[in-house]
């Protein structure tokens, strides 16, 4: 049963990072426009999300340091200095449009004004990361967000060509709007490789008191909870692809996804849709400040963490509160929060590489990892993700400027 629980980490991960607002517009865009073509870079985002946070989970449990913690110790201050503030603007962008996604999802469930939403969602995950422990932050967000598996559901229910669907998972290049699809190429990369959750689950292993033991549970979780992410991301590609895009809809709404369970389910499946959304999206809220947090007072050396009391990490607890209020303050400018999801997705892409090449660094460290450094085959897999991940950042602003943020 405790094996079991620790798992929720991994889900909360999954159903709160891969499955985040920015899958959710990218997936269901990326279906709407090119049908099952792209369902092979699901694949390949979610092995890479899986080979870091598996390396990220082993260095928290050996080294009982999460890996912020090591970057600066291991690359100097200001190649940290440098990833800290990289990384602090992707989480404050990427928490504003979650933040943003609450409010609108809240908005179709109530009906209430749109702005009164944002303040009150803000307040609402606030307090329940102040009063919630750990564990049950995981619990909450992970488990509620699992309403999202009615887009399986959907999925099967509007019976698309198994056939194509298939095909879609060999890579192939369309035959025309190249630059476009090569922009959702990057954009689902970017969403399932987002750097705030490999930060999230390092230091939640070490919030969980991770050790040598738990090195089985903590591949399990990655391999469990980050498939459960990609198997969703599927599911969502898939929808769009049968119901969209034959009707020339562009889900430019992140209310939109959720009438692919209202057309194949009805009212029940609306409000499951409607239901997992607001939890993913309030999960990744909580992820990305917390992520911030840890940062800072992982970079700083400060007092940190979820199990200690405010008192007793004031800094930490006040820096988590400060990236919602400025992510408060950048939503109520009224700027679309799926707007500001592909901005916070493509600057994340950019950012990458001074947020893996440490990982990778730290993980075949003995000084920091014994015995317990990267495998052959991690060593293998991180390199040639971290080629990848250079081809992509270098792309990416190209890529959105050229395509009108992928409108052609």
């Amino acid at each position: 049963m405790k094996q079991f629980l620790q798992i929720a980490l991994g889900i909360l991960s999954a159903i709160g990072g891969f499955v985040d607002i920015g899958d959710l517009v990218f997936n269901t865009q990326a279906g709407a426009t090119f049908g099952f073509q792209l369902l092979w870079v699901v694949v390949i985002g979610v092995v890479g999300i899986i080979v870091y946070s598996e390396m990220c989970g082993r260095v928290a449990a050996i080294s009982k340091r999460p890996v912020f913690d090591l970057v600066r110790e291991r690359v100097g201050f200001s190649a940290g200095l440098g990833t800290l503030v990289a990384s602090e603007v992707v989480n404050l962008l990427t928490c504003a449009a979650e933040v943003g996604g609450v409010a609108i999802v809240l908005k179709l469930l109530s009906g209430l004004p749109y702005r009164a939403l944002i303040l009150l969602g803000v307040v609402g995950v606030v307090v329940i990361s102040w009063v919630l422990p750990f564990e049950w932050l995981e619990r909450l967000f992970g488990y509620l967000g699992l309403c999202l598996l009615v887009f399986a559901v959907a999925a099967v229910k509007l019976h698309p060509q198994w056939g194509q669907v298939a095909h879609g998972f060999v890579p192939g290049m369309p035959a025309h709007n190249h630059a476009v699809y090569l922009y959702f190429v990057v954009g689902l990369l970017g969403a399932a490789l987002t750097p705030y959750e490999v930060y999230f689950y390092s230091s939640g292993a070490v919030e969980d008191g991770w050790g040598p033991k738990d090195l089985r549970i903590n591949k399990i979780t990655a391999v469990i909870g980050y498939g459960l992410g990609a198997f969703l991301s599927f599911s969502l590609m898939i929808v769009a692809a049968v119901l969209f895009l034959p009707r020339g809809i562009d889900p430019q709404f992140l209310g939109t996804p959720a009438l692919g369970a209202a057309d194949a389910l009805g009212k029940i499946g609306l409000l499951l849709a409607l239901v997992g959304i607001l939890f993913a999206v309030g999960g990744a809220a909580i992820e990305t400040s917390f992520s911030g947090a840890y940062n800072v007072a992982q970079f700083f050396g400060w007092q940190w963490g979820k199990r200690r009391k405010p008192s007793g990490a004031p800094r930490f607890a006040l820096s988590w509160i400060v990236i919602f209020v400025l992510a408060l303050g950048i939503v109520m400018t009224g700027y679309d929060p799926v707007k500001i999801t592909e901005y916070s997705v493509i600057f994340s892409v950019v950012a990458l590489p001074l947020t893996f090449l440490p990982i990778l660094l730290v993980a075949n460290d003995p000084t920091y990892m014994g015995r317990h450094t990267n495998s052959r085959l991690s060593n293998v897999l991180g390199i040639v993700y971290f080629v990848l991940i250079l081809a992509i950042a270098v792309s990416a602003i190209p890529l959105m400027v050229i395509t009108n943020g992928g409108q052609g």
